[in-house]
């Protein structure tokens, strides 16, 4: 049988913030994949903004955008001078945090670690939503 590709675009609601995208990318996988084996690519188009796989929920996720927050301080110090405050340290997020992610998908499922997650890490103040593309090949 030959290989499918399927693809679905979502959009998040996102100020600076960690999202998580694991239940997202788990809905997805069902309609896509139908038990079948591939890979699940995550890409995000926004140059502020990228996607990491991560625990959430005992403080990691916080200990990332402080650290986040101390490397690309809000300040004046970067050359990018387009938006509002601290929105011009954003654009070397994506150095940081890649906007993509390639992830195992076996028998259907996302293969992830004990308490990983997929999330968008997002680091504008000002951008009101963002999208997500998730890209199913198996």
């Amino acid at each position: 049988m030959a290989g499918t590709f399927t693809t679905r675009t979502i959009t998040i609601g996102a100020t600076e913030t960690m999202h998580d995208l694991t239940n997202a990318c788990s809905a997805f996988l069902r309609e896509a994949a139908h038990g079948r084996n591939g890979l699940l690519n995550v890409f995000t188009p926004h140059p502020t903004s990228g996607l990491a796989v991560i625990e959430t929920g005992a403080g990691s996720d916080d200990d990332l955008l402080a650290a986040l927050r101390g490397i690309l301080p809000a300040d004046d110090r970067w050359g990018d001078r387009h938006g509002g405050p601290g929105h011009d340290s954003g654009h070397v997020l994506p150095a940081l945090v890649p906007p993509h992610a390639t992830l195992p998908v076996v028998d259907g499922e996302l293969e992830l670690g004990t308490s990983q997650s997929v999330v968008l890490v997002n680091t504008d103040r000002d951008g009101p939503e963002r999208q997500v593309r998730l890209s199913f090949l198996g």
